[in-house]
């Protein structure tokens, strides 16, 4: 059976590489990214690839352009059965200095885009009895990271809404499960450390049992499981693809 997979913040870095997983002869991709000329190129690679894939501009922080980006998907593929939702904000901001509005912004983005994805897939989900929903968290949500207390809280309120809803919907062939990155290898990570005073790729390395940071094939792989037949026992749980920074 052919599923619909919708991956958000899909056109570059960890979603990128999760869409290339996803991508095959039993799924059909939507690559939905705030960039849409981006979400088109990226779309166009996996087509080239011989892939089914197509692209949607959206805003995952306004729920009508969510749901019209849903319902594009569903005019072309058909009902979605997986949603991945790797959209997101991140940044360094001392907390006496997180303004309402930064703080109002990173929960937008970051912990209501993911409710609002997540929603807009749910019912057809039930509908089909079989559902994947695979949320991209942070090890910062897990353990709190400092001059990041906005973006810690929105990952944090990703892990238990993930939680939450597979709690709800396990008995209706509907798993929910979360992936939080520690350290991986992307131009935003990069970006980062070049506008800032942050550790340096080999420093953070040397932090790491596996004795290297994370690429977004580490992520994508994991996540492309969890999105699988095989995966169907695995509901709730905070599946770290970190290489032992935080067990």
């Amino acid at each position: 059976m052919t599923r619909v997979a919708v991956v958000t913040g899909g056109a570059s870095g960890l979603g990128l590489a999760i869409c290339q997983h996803l991508a095959g002869a039993d799924r059909r991709v939507a690559v939905l990214d705030l960039n849409g000329a981006a979400a088109k190129d990226t779309a166009q690679g996996l087509r080239a690839a011989g892939a089914q894939a197509m692209a949607v501009e959206v805003d995952v922080s306004d729920r009508a352009s969510v749901d019209a980006a849903f319902d594009r998907v569903r005019a072309e593929f058909g009902p979605v059965q997986i949603v991945v939702t790797s959209a997101a904000i991140s940044g360094f901001t001392p907390f006496e200095e997180i303004t309402v509005d930064l703080w109002n912004r990173y929960l937008a983005v970051n912990l209501t885009g993911t409710f609002h994805c997540v929603q807009s897939a749910i019912e057809d989900m039930v509908a089909a009895g079989w559902g994947r929903v695979v949320t991209i968290s942070s090890a910062a949500g897990q353990t709190g990271t400092a001059r990041q207390g906005h973006y810690s809280a929105t990952k944090g309120g990703v892990i238990a809404l993930t939680k939450a809803v597979a709690l709800e919907y396990a008995a209706r062939g509907i798993t929910a499960n979360t992936i939080p990155p520690f350290a991986v290898d992307t131009p935003s990570l990069r970006g980062q450390q070049s506008s800032r005073n942050l550790p340096k790729t080999e420093r953070i390395a040397r932090m790491i049992p596996a004795g290297r940071i994370g690429t977004p094939d580490d992520i994508a792989a994991t996540c492309a499981f969890l999105c699988s037949e095989a995966a169907g026992y695995i509901t709730g749980q905070v599946i770290a693809a970190n290489g032992g920074a935080i067990l």
